[in-house]
This record gives structure tokens, sequence and C-alpha cells, in this order.
């Protein structure tokens, strides 16, 4: 007995979509004619038909693009969401008789082939060598935690006469990782301040400075909002996530396509970026006073160490200058079971002047010797005002001691809600209004974004990590040095007497 034949309804691209597409395929190279994009880069948020629109690419390119034995992939963090993408394209292949007749398409359980050697199946995780994608679909881009898949398939590609990687995403929380890097190139590249004839991006957000409460924002930021996704749906939504901010970071982050920090975050990240002035030099604060925080955490993982300069300025208020130096050891950096091993190498080569040279230093061997950290600390005393140098007291002891016998003043804050509620909440409020500047160094960028905290029934808060890859010791570097600045520069005295922080 026959099959009865699916029912299939066309997709009619709306004209956001027919731009994608008319760019994507519509440009080539002037020098051979070839595809011009190599890289396309497409970030809507959910439900604005990302997924089913990624699937007809994949199977364009494994059908019809004149590329003999084509090998397409889309690839995802899980199984299930790399599915996302190929289930719909093999319905697609099913539905369509005259496709598979044209070009020999065989249907199965989880891949489509061609007698060709064309083949378009998914991919999960770091797929390893051996590949020569003609396309290749990263869907969700932001969940994954390292480049791999990602750059096993563009180091596949040379074979290739024209081929494609095509990411497809929403935004996401983590401000570390790769698609993030990939997200901030594209800005560049639209912005111009970068030149990149291969990459093609388009991104679907709110600006900073609209209102995220409003129906106008819905609109901005879905284009295809009354067709996949639905206004009351968006609008409903919304008005959750504004009586409940509880819900704020993930309806901006979803429906928004807003990048935000840990889903729970205590510090706003967009101040925080509005904060960072990478002009800044530690040479220029010379005569301001200078608190020297560490959090030695352990000497297998990151150690922190962040200088904070407290000045007036002509509106009357505290500033606060921030710069910072993070230590790693080396078999630390390179141990392949380390999931932040990626990170601490791309930090590693990463040049940062006022780090003493990158944004995170490599320290020779196994563990951290805090000689080391001594030596660097005691040679910022002979340039600047150091006032005081906050610290955990946490394997500290023996440090601070040293640091004491050299003129130094160390003032150990016990990790307890009662001592760093205050520098908390005194750097939300000096990001919020202005008063706070730092340098842009990413490592101490990326742990302020891990912390994440929740009130007591005092309105206390207290900085916590929500993974233990999620490092905020910098973080809490610089809350302990926010706090004694405060205290010692402030207009108004805390409540706390200063005598309870003594060595």
């Amino acid at each position: 007995m026959a099959k009865k034949p699916i029912n299939a309804r066309r997709i009619r691209l709306e004209p956001w979509q027919q731009f994608i597409h008319a760019c994507v395929y519509g440009w080539e190279r002037k020098k051979d004619k070839h595809r011009r994009f190599r890289t396309v880069y497409i970030e809507v948020p959910r439900k604005n038909g990302k997924s089913i629109i990624a699937a007809g690419n994949g199977l364009y390119m494994f059908t019809a693009d004149g590329e003999y034995g084509a090998e397409v992939y889309c690839g995802a963090t899980t199984e299930k969401q790399a599915w996302e993408v190929f289930k719909p394209a093999k319905l697609m292949a099913k539905a369509l008789v005259n496709l598979r007749r044209a070009f020999n398409v065989e249907v199965c359980a989880k891949k489509l082939e061609r007698p060709d050697g064309s083949i378009f199946e998914p991919v999960i995780g770091d797929p390893g060598d051996g590949q020569s994608p003609h396309c290749a679909v990263v869907d969700e881009y932001h969940e994954h935690d390292g480049p791999e898949l990602y750059d096993t398939m563009a180091t596949g590609m040379g074979a290739r006469r024209e081929p494609m990687i095509l990411v497809i995403t929403t935004a996401g929380s983590n401000l570390a990782g790769p698609c993030k890097d990939l997200h901030d190139d594209v800005i560049k590249m639209l912005a111009g301040s970068v030149v990149d004839d291969e990459l093609f991006g388009i991104i679907y957000t709110i600006d900073e400075g609209d209102d995220w409460t409003s129906p106008a924002a819905l609109h901005k930021a879905n284009p295809n909002i009354g067709v996949s996704v639905f206004t009351d749906y968006l609008l409903a939504q919304q008005a959750r996530a504004i009586r409940n901010p509880r819900y704020t970071n993930t309806f901006k982050t979803k429906h928004l396509n807003v990048w935000v920090n840990a889903s729970t975050a205590f510090f706003n990240m967009e101040h925080w970026q509005r904060a960072e002035d990478t002009s800044l030099r530690l040479a220029d604060f010379t005569d301001a006073p200078l608190w020297l925080s560490l959090d030695l955490a352990s000497k297998l993982d990151i150690t922190s160490m962040v200088m904070l300069f407290a000045r007036w300025e002509d509106d009357g208020k505290l500033h606060f200058y921030c710069f910072s130096r993070h230590y790693l050891p080396e078999d630390t950096i390179f141990d392949p079971d380390q999931k932040n091993t990626k990170l601490y190498q791309k930090w590693v080569a990463t040049e940062w002047e006022n780090s003493g040279g990158t944004a995170l230093t490599q320290t020779d061997g196994a563990e951290i010797d805090f000689n080391e950290i001594a030596a660097d600390a005691l040679e910022l005393a002979r340039d600047y005002e150091v006032r005081e140098v906050p610290h955990d007291q946490w394997n500290a002891t023996q440090l601070a001691q040293q640091l004491g016998e050299e003129g130094l003043t160390p003032v150990k804050i016990p990790q307890t809600t009662a001592h760093l509620s205050p520098g908390m909440k005194e750097l939300e409020s000096a990001l919020k209004s202005g008063r706070f500047h730092h340098d842009g160094n990413p490592v101490l960028s990326w742990m302020i974004s891990n912390v994440v905290s929740k009130e007591d029934a005092n309105e206390n808060v207290f900085p916590r990590k929500e993974r233990e890859d999620q490092k905020i010791d910098g973080a809490v570097a610089l809350i302990m040095a926010a706090y004694r600045a405060m205290l010692n520069e402030g207009d108004e005295r805390s409540n706390y007497d200063d005598e309870d922080y003594g060595v």
C-alpha cells in the first residue's frame, strides 16, 4: 500500500529574511567569482524562525549549491538541540518529492545522503577532526562553553570552494564564551572599526537607553512579531518580567536579545560596560590613595589583585578607578580537564599594559608562588600611595605579615555578609551613578558577570557563584577594596568599627 504524501506548506520569507538571503547568496568576490561570505551570524530572539530558516539553508547547501560530495552538519551542545535544525530539514526532504528526485536524496533515520557522497547530519559537542564541511550550521552558539565545534568546522573547510558557517543564536549570559566573542566581532565589523569582507552579521535587539518595558521594544527586537511569535505572548512575558525582577534577565535575553550576565546576577553589566575606559593608565593616579586588595583563593586557582583608586572629582562625588592583575599556574592553564582552559589561554595571550603585560599572568609550575604576588605589591607601593591592603585571610596570613613588615597596612576582611554587603552595595551604586571607572580587563569583567546574590531579610547581600567554573575572585577583591575606600574617603562613616578589621 502506497504511503500518503506529506502535506507541505511552503515557507514564505519575510522581508528581513529575504534581505539576509539576498546578501548571503547575492554577493561574490570579484577576483574569483566565489561567494563572498564564509561566516554568517544571525542573532535574533527566540521564536523568530531561526531553526526553520537554518534547515532550509542546510538543504540548499546539501543539494543545489553545486558542490560535489557536499558535507553539511548542524552542530549543537546536545543531541536535542542539534535536531532542532536537522528534524525540520528531514521533514522538508520527505515532503518535497521533486527535491528528492532531482538530487537523488535518500532520507535515512539520522542523516540525508546523495549518491555523490553528500551528507547532511547532526553533530554534537566537539566532533574531532576528519570532516570536510561545505556548510556547518551552529545552532544556539551562546550555549557553547568553548569554540571547539566551531573551530573544528572552520579548519575543515580548506578544501571547499565556497564553504559557509551559519551561526544562528539568541543572546546569552556567558559573557566570556565564544559566541560573545563572535558577537563582538560582528559589532566591530558593522561599526566599521574592523574590516572583514567574509563576515556577514545581523543582530536584532534594542539599543542602550531604550525602554525595555515598552511595547516598542518588542517590535524593535523581534522581526517576526505577529508572524511566528505572537504579540500577546511577548506582552505577557514582558509584564511578568516587570512584575518580578527574577524573570527580568531571562526576558531581556530570550525576547529582547540583550546579553546579560548570570541569570540571577547582582551587578548590572550594562552599567559595567558603560564604566569601561580603556584609556585609563595606572601612571595617571600617582597622587590618589590606592587600596591594593587581594583574594588569594588557592595556589592552584586564580589569584586576583585589584588596584582601586579613590578620588573626589569636580562633581563633588567620590569616584573610583579600578585596575586589576590576575595570576594562574601554567599547569592549570593548560590542563585539558579544566573547563575554562580555552579562556585562560586566550587571556594569557591578550596584551594588557595595566596588568603588567597580559590580562592573565601565567606563573611557572603547578602552584602560584605568593612571593611573586608580594613582589608585585611592593613594586606598586614604591610608585603609588597604598593606603591599605584589604585581603581575605584565607591563605593570606604569611603574605599579609610579609607586606606588613615592609611598611604596608594589611586589613583582613572576614568573608561574611556583614563585611561584604556594604562594599557590594557601594560598588553597585557607584556603577549606576557613573562614579566607577575601570580599564576593561576581560578577566575582571568576566568575574563581575559571574557574581550572583540574594538579599536576606535585612536586605544584606553576599557574593556567590552559580557554578564552580564561574570564578569571582577578582570581584570579591574589588568589593573589599570598595568597602575600605568608602569607609576612609566617603562623606558618611559606616556603622562598622574600623578596629574590627585590623590585622
